[in-house]
């Protein structure tokens, strides 16, 4: 996605009327891939929740090595947490209505010929505001309060366009954003990042690197791409991620983040790398993604590659970004499709490999199934057969039991495995327990209150 003809509120370069992204990119390499169930209730954002968590947890927890929420702090794998530093973090805390920080970000008006787009990008808070719990709204609206005059005529739309350009830059690190995106026939959000040369070598040599992009037309599938000299626009190289059993995107939040190095960039959905790209992938051409970039977050409406509204598209649309957020230093990717020993070296296992909502989950002899693969979430969450390991019912007592349930962002699912090999529920202060020290097959994981004891010890992978 590449950018409007337009002014700024704080005026920036000629540059960035020059811009993009036509129509798909292909995928190069890298098939859409069908992922795990992750947040799929619309509920409250998982900020939110963690605010309300955290402030109650002990010194051990602070200590201890976390999988925690994306938005708590960078990810590692199993390591020191502190060799990561956050460099750019916006929370969007703030009066409802008010304006975005103008220290970290700036508004981009005007139309886009490039793409073929409807909307006018205003100013101010008019499509980009805060709404007063923690998250920045940008909205799409079917108006023209203000005859704006578009590269078709009287525009028919209005929305918001903010980037980070002359204020804030990234080489390398974790790039994530944490969003609940709009839904409809010609809905375009996207959350991206361009080369910081781009005034001098122009687009495509900048480079672009889009985290996110979704179309409304296909409701369960993102798309993270590169566009480089020789595979832009629609030769970008790229994959998408889809959502199991027809679950839409927009009706929850989701972390989406690349982890970028040098001559490497892994596109990640709620903490599950779904592609990676390197200079192999570039056919020869220069790879122009080791340099500084800065931040976009924008919702189009219409364009060449998601078409324009119809009669079954309601407004107005929003997207809704709880936290954005940038890390540099070790940000390697928690394991994913992995066992959990415990108890005499068996398995978190879920009973008959049953996906249904409320199947238990036991203690059973290690055997490799897909029942005892759990993927480790960067957003706090530890998943099996497309669901997440939940405490029922939201309880918090001593023996209550675990299940498998629907992913909903709630604190019922959010872990957090410390360095002494405890998986604790931070909502109740709790560690996953195996039901009376009893490692028979088919005994019934719980939380209970943390002891060290052996039936509370874990080992992921």
């Amino acid at each position: 996605m590449i950018g409007p003809d337009q002014d700024l509120d704080t005026p920036l370069p000629h540059f960035l009327n020059q811009e993009a992204k036509h129509v798909p990119p292909t995928s190069v390499g890298g098939p859409v891939r069908t992922g795990r169930r992750t947040e799929g209730r619309d509920v409250a954002s998982p900020r939110l929740l963690r605010r309300c968590l955290f402030a109650a947890l002990p010194a051990l927890l602070v200590a201890s090595v976390a999988i925690a929420p994306a938005q708590a702090g960078p990810e590692t794998a199993a390591g020191d947490v502190s060799a990561a530093a956050v460099t750019f973090q916006d929370t969007f805390d703030g009066a409802a209505g008010s304006a975005v920080n103008s220290s970290k970000w700036q508004i981009e008006t005007g139309d886009n010929v490039n793409n073929h787009e409807r909307q006018m990008y205003t100013s101010g808070n008019k499509n980009a505001a805060l709404d007063g719990q923690g998250h920045l709204v940008i909205t799409a609206r079917k108006e023209n309060p203000a005859n704006y005059q578009c590269w078709y005529g009287t525009c028919q739309y209005t929305s918001a366009r903010l980037n980070t350009a002359g204020k804030f830059t990234s080489q390398y690190g974790r790039v994530e954003a944490t969003v609940k995106v709009p839904r409809g026939q010609g809905m375009w959000p996207a959350f991206w990042m361009l080369g910081n040369d781009i005034g001098t070598v122009g687009w495509p040599a900048s480079g672009e690197i889009d985290v996110m992009e979704n179309v409304g037309f296909e409701p369960s599938t993102i798309h993270g791409t590169i566009h480089g000299p020789g595979y832009s626009g629609s030769a970008g190289i790229g994959a998408g991620y889809t959502l199991p059993g027809g679950q839409q995107f927009a009706d929850g939040f989701h972390t989406f983040a690349v982890d970028w190095a040098p001559n490497s960039i892994k596109w990640l959905v709620d903490g599950i790398v779904y592609q990676t790209r390197t200079p192999a992938d570039v056919g020869g051409n220069a790879w122009v993604f080791n340099k500084p970039f800065y931040l976009i977050l924008n919702l189009a409406v219409g364009g060449y590659w998601p078409g324009d509204p119809n009669s079954s598209t309601v407004f107005p649309q929003t997207m809704v970004v709880d936290e954005v957020k940038v890390t540099t230093g070790d940000t390697s990717t928690p394991p994913t499709g992995v066992p959990i020993r415990g108890l005499a070296n068996k398995c978190v296992d879920v009973a008959g490999a049953n996906p249904a909502n409320g199947t238990a989950v036991q203690l059973y002899d290690c055997n490799g199934s897909a029942a005892q693969q759990w993927t480790v979430g960067s957003d706090g969450t530890i998943r099996s057969l497309g669901k997440c390991l939940d405490v029922t019912g939201g309880g918090t007592a001593d023996g209550t039991t675990v299940q498998l349930y629907d992913c909903n962002g709630s604190a019922a699912q959010r872990w957090t495995v410390s360095a002494a090999k405890d998986i604790v529920n931070p909502q109740a202060n709790k560690c996953l327990d195996v039901t009376g020290n009893n490692s028979a097959n088919g005994t019934r994981l719980q939380i209970w209150t943390c002891s060290g004891a052996a039936n509370q010890k874990w080992t992921v992978g």
